[in-house]
Parts: structure tokens; sequence; C-alpha cells
């Protein structure tokens, strides 16, 4: 018993010298991490600034552009086509001859209509010569009344006759005149539907559309809730800038203003057809073209904003992290407003002049130091609110 009882110590102490090292070990790691992470930096945001600005509620409709003026050129006599004074798609001025119709048919008959008024004047001035000599006869009681009453009338048909034939003279004119196709207003011209030698006639359709294209209409159907809406808060058209966005999201440069609003629903839709203006000085707006069109004051309110970019959400609702001045960054809920243009108005959580993250969000923690550097360029944050999970 004894030799056994002292054999255990020994073992024990044996097995203590061996852990000894390791604990030792083990306590170095702990200390080296702790160090590692004092000594890990602050992570790099960058943030923007809140700030009041202009900031308006737009609406957004898809219209179609209309052309200002719009013609349908047509023969309107019978005749082999000529000339053809025009290139499909080019800009033509108002009375400019289009189309050439051959004129000599035209001219001949001109002529005919001419030698009958010559002929018809002739024939008056022999019945008034008649009329005086038979007024003199009857005076001197060498002619009968009735002689003189049939010379009166016989005068009085000539004369008849002479507005007859020069009514048709000028039909002969006006029909020659025909013979040319004249633009009736400035704009550009389409492709031509028929080529010179073929017969035309008004029974041929429409040879070539003209579109004046320096104005263009956009049409585009609004709710009534929309328009009580808009007569109620002041929304009238003078006091309305209208935008338009084309086929590549691009924003067209000229603004528009309402022209006019339909004075009947459409029962399908309950809704009315608007018409805007649109300068088109370089021509980017055609006949029938989708756009979209955005609507909004003129004089919008002002408003604190962040950019969209900033924004968070998670189950909770939207937040963003603000920066104060010794670079700890705070998580604020807010409650947010109109939107546009990248940038977001806030009623509460944030206040003017106090700095958001805009980007490495998912680096910051609530109540962690960052490195903030500050862009303040009006609007470069684009985007949508991201979801919890982008923080994480």
């Amino acid at each position: 018993m004894p030799p056994r009882s002292r054999t255990i110590p020994l073992a024990i102490g044996s097995f203590c010298l061996l852990l000894a090292p390791q604990l030792a070990l083990g306590e170095s790691s702990k200390t080296d991490k702790s160090a590692a992470g004092a000594a890990a930096p602050a992570p790099a945001v960058l943030v923007a600034t809140a700030k009041m600005r202009p900031l308006g509620r737009q609406t957004e409709y898809v219209g179609r552009v209309q052309a200002f003026k719009k013609v349908d050129l047509r023969a309107r006599v019978s005749g082999f086509l000529r000339e053809q004074n025009f290139d499909a798609g080019a800009e033509v001025k108002d009375g400019a001859v289009l189309y050439l119709i051959e004129p000599e048919p035209f001219q001949a008959a001109l002529a005919q209509r001419q030698a009958q008024v010559a002929a018809a004047i002739a024939t008056q001035e022999n019945a008034a010569a008649s009329l005086e000599r038979y007024k003199h006869l009857e005076s001197n009681k060498y002619a009968s009344e009735a002689t003189l009453d049939m010379k009166i009338a016989e005068e009085k048909r000539a004369a008849a006759s002479i507005k007859e034939a020069k009514a048709a003279e000028t039909e002969a004119e006006i029909q020659l005149s025909y013979t040319k196709i004249i633009a009736p207003i400035s704009g550009r011209v389409g492709r031509s539907a028929v080529d010179p030698g073929n017969l035309v006639g008004p029974d041929s359709g429409v040879l070539v559309t003209l579109v004046r294209t320096d104005k263009m209409y956009v049409l585009f159907p609004v709710t009534q809730a929309q328009l009580i809406e808009a007569r109620r808060t002041g929304g009238r058209p003078e006091n309305l800038k209208l935008r338009l966005k084309l086929a590549d999201g691009s924003l067209f440069k000229e603004t528009g203003q309402i022209d006019f609003i339909d004075v009947k629903v459409d029962s399908r839709t309950d809704g009315q057809t608007v018409r805007a203006i649109f300068p088109n000085p370089d021509g980017i707006l055609t006949e029938g073209q989708t756009v979209r069109l955005t609507i909004e004051r003129k004089d919008p309110e002002t408003h604190l904003t962040i950019p969209m970019a900033s924004i968070s959400t998670d189950q909770a609702g939207p937040y963003v992290f603000v920066v104060d001045s010794d670079g700890t960054a705070h998580q604020r809920r807010l409650k947010l407003g109109v939107s546009r243009d990248g940038l977001i108005a806030v009623s509460e959580g944030v206040k003017d002049g106090e700095q958001v993250v805009v980007q490495g969000i998912q680096k910051v923690r609530d109540g962690a130091k960052v490195t903030a550097t500050l862009d303040d360029s009006e609007l470069s944050f684009g985007g949508q609110p991201q979801s919890q999970g982008e923080n994480k």
C-alpha cells in the first residue's frame, strides 16, 4: 500500500508539467488575437450631407407623339406624273412644288375657255349696240316696244354669257393649278407612293405625307381621380413642368406645356386624353413615337433630402447610419416622403447638415467607429433602399 500511494502524486505532477506549456500557449494566442482586434482600422465609408432641396412630386404617364401639323397630299386632277421635286425624308418649305402633273391638256382647256370668254364679250357688245339703235328707233316711233324689249333681253343674255364663260375660265385655271402639287406647310416629307411616269388622279390615294416637325404633340390618358386631385391642389397647366423620357432612357432637353384636355371621358377607361406641346428643334420626336412623360410643379416644395443609396430596410422599416463628429455611426429610423432622381425626402430621423453613409454600409455597425469621406456632389447617388441582408 505505501509504495502505491507515492506513485499517484508523481503521476499527477508529471501531467501538470506536461499541460503547463499548452496552457501558456493558449493564453498567448488569446493575447495575440486581442491585440490584433484592437489594432484593426475603422472601416472606410462614403458619406453625404442631408440638405434642404426643392423636391416636387412627379407623376409619370405613357404618351404617344403626334404631329403638330400633318398633311396627306393627293392628286386633285388626273394626268401623268411628270416630276417629283423632293427626296424622301427631306425638309421642304411652304409653297414648294413637290409634284408636277403634265400641264398641257389643262393649258389647252384654259385657252379654250379664254376664247369662249372673248366670244361672249363680242356677242354682248353687239347686243348692246343693237339695243342702243332700237332705243333710238323706238323713241322716233320706227320700232315697236315689243321689239325693244326683245333687244334688252338679248343684251342681258349676252352679259350673262360673259359671266358664264369667265366662270368656266376660272375653273380651267384652277384645274391647271392642280397640276402643281404644292407643300401647304413647311416640314418633312415621307416616301413617295408613286414614281414619275405613272398615271395619277383623285383615286390614286395619298402620294406623300408631309409633317411639321419643329413642334410636336404628346397625347396621354389621365384618370378622373388624377384630374380632380390636380385641380384641387392647384395644378393648373401653366404651373406645371413637363419632361419626356425617350426610349433609351435619356431625358429630352425641351420642356412642354399642356394645351388641351379632351371634352369627353372614355367610358372604357374612365379617363380623358390630355395633349401637351413640345418644341422639337432637332427633330428627335417622331410621329407615332412612344415616350414616358413626367409632370411636376414648376415651384416644388423644399424638403430635407438624402440620397436613396443611403437607405437600408429591415423588418422594422427603413433606416440610415448617421456619422457624428467623432466618427461614430448611429442607426436612425426614418419617416420618408416623396422621392425622385436618386433623392428622397425625410421628415423624421435625420437633421439638416448631418452626414449619412451612402457607400460601405455593409461594414457599419450601430455605435462603431468609421473613417468617413465626404462626397457632397449634387446627386450622384442613385439606387433603391438596400435590404437588411446587404448590411450583414
